[in-house]
C-alpha cells in the first residue's frame, strides 16, 4: 500500500490501532535518518538530537490530521523538528545578534556552495559548520544544508532578514576562513 493512501488512512476515524502503528513505523523508519541529520546540525547534540526527533515524530503522528497534503509528509516532520531545535537553542539562550565578535576575512575564496560541491572538500566544510557558533551554524544548516529560504529562517529564528543574511555571510566568511590553511591541489 502507498505510504499517501496510509496517511490518508491515518486521519479517518476509524483506522484500526494495528494499522496506525504499522503507518507510524514506515513512516518513522523512511524519514528518522534526514530529520535527525537536520537536527543534529543545528544542536550538534546527539543527545538533545535524539530527544528532539522522537518528539518532533510524536508530535507529528498526534497531529497528522493537520497534514493537508500527505506527499509533503517528508518536509512537514522536518519542519516539526527543526522547529523544536530552534526552541531547544532557546531554551539555552542562545541569541542571534549583527554584532558577533569576527574578524573580518577579504572575502577572496570561492563561494562556499561551489566549495561544498567539490567532494575533496566536503569532510572539512562539514567539520568547519560544526565549529561554528550556534546561531552561526543554525542559519548555514538551514539555508545550505536544508534548503530553507533566508526569508522562512528569519520567521522561524524570529529575527530579522537582515540579520540572517548578516548572520550567514559572517559565517561564510568564517567557514573560509577555516578552509584557507587547508591546502587543496590535485596530485
Amino acid at each position: 500500500m502507498d505510504l499517501v493512501i496510509k496517511i490518508n488512512a491515518l486521519k479517518a476515524v476509524k483506522t484500526k490501532t494495528a494499522e496506525r502503528e504499522e503507518t507510524f513505523s514506515l513512516l518513522y523508519r523512511k524519514y528518522v535518518r534526514g530529520v535527525f541529520n537536520s537536527v543534529w546540525r543545528i544542536t550538534n547534540n546527539y543527545a538533545e538530537t535524539e530527544d528532539i526527533v522522537q518528539e518532533a515524530f510524536c508530535t507529528a503522528f498526534e497531529q497528522i490530521d493537520r497534514l493537508r497534503e500527505p506527499d509533503n509528509f517528508g518536509g512537514w516532520i522536518k519542519r516539526i523538528a527543526l522547529n523544536k531545535a530552534i526552541s531547544y537553542l532557546r531554551s539555552r539562550k542562545i541569541v542571534l545578534t549583527n554584532n558577533e565578535d569576527l574578524e573580518d576575512t577579504p572575502d577572496e575564496s570561492p563561494d562556499i556552495e561551489r566549495e561544498i560541491m567539490e567532494q575533496s572538500r566536503v569532510e572539512d566544510v562539514k567539520a568547519a559548520i560544526q565549529a561554528l557558533p550556534d546561531g552561526f551554524r543554525t542559519i548555514v544548516s538551514m539555508y545550505l544544508l536544508d534548503n530553507i529560504p533566508q526569508e522562512e529562517i528569519a520567521v522561524m529564528l524570529q529575527v530579522s532578514h537582515s540579520t540572517v543574511r548578516s548572520q550567514y555571510h559572517r559565517a561564510k566568511k568564517k567557514i573560509l576562513a577555516s578552509l584557507k590553511d587547508k591546502s587543496y591541489h590535485e596530485k
